[in-house]
């Protein structure tokens, strides 16, 4: 049995299930992931990809600021909400990562074709001080937004939240490991290795007149991380 977990994004509640999104879309995560929107459940976690660059098993000094965890659409009768997850997971007292030398992509395509992106939507970090701010660049209309994270900010009836946010995932990665070593199962939908752990994350708002296309195609998404100097 999945254990459903609620969590707070940007004052938009998510539910996340170990594995799957079950929230009338599907869901998909990775450095470069594709989540339809639609009635459908599907894979929702992408931590330490590529293992290369993020997973320090692998690399000494991961790139953890690049790491995208998870990526998240769901819908309401009036809005599109994308929630994307990086940095993480980390302690509860540990600070957002904002490195203002990545440049994050959330990617939406109305057309029905996954290889075009009619909402390119653009976000990377900077600093006016030692307050960290937010670029939003990309959203419908050619819409853009800038402000301090941690705050919702508005533009054309859409909103945009950067911050630190409680994990959503929900997953028992000691039952995994014990599972993966035994040959047993030995999953517990009590225990959650995420439970207390933060993420980074950005979580958009969009009203649903402003994306949807004509014919009813469904609505994809997918997100990408690039480093300048070199891509992820």
């Amino acid at each position: 049995m999945l254990k459903r977990r609620e969590s707070e994004l940007g004052g938009i509640t998510v539910l996340a299930l170990s594995k799957r999104v079950v929230i009338g879309v599907a869901c998909s995560a990775a450095v470069v992931g594709i989540a339809s929107i639609s009635h459908r459940a599907g894979v929702g976690a992408d931590h330490l990809d590529s293992p290369g660059r993020t997973d320090p098993a692998v690399d000494p000094v991961p790139d953890r600021p690049a790491d995208i965890a998870d990526i998240y659409a769901w819908h309401t009768p009036t809005d599109l909400i994308v929630a994307l997850t990086f940095a993480g997971p980390n302690p509860a007292n540990q600070a957002g990562t904002y490195d203002r030398d990545v440049l994050y992509e959330i990617n939406i395509s109305n057309d029905g074709d996954a290889t075009t992106t009619e909402f390119p939507i653009r976000f990377r970090f900077g600093h006016d001080g030692n307050r960290p701010g937010v670029q939003v660049t990309g959203l419908p209309g050619g819409a853009s937004v800038v402000g301090p994270v941690e705050q919702t900010l508005s533009v054309n009836g859409m909103l945009v939240k950067a911050g630190l946010f409680d994990d959503p995932f929900y997953f028992d990665l000691q039952g995994f490991r014990e599972t993966r070593s035994t040959g047993t199962l030995r999953f517990n939908n009590q225990r959650d290795f995420f439970a207390g752990q933060n993420d980074t994350g950005v979580v958009i708002q969009i009203p649903r007149a402003l994306v949807v296309g004509q014919g009813n195609q469904l609505i994809q998404v997918w997100s990408a991380s690039k480093r300048f100097g070199g891509n992820l």
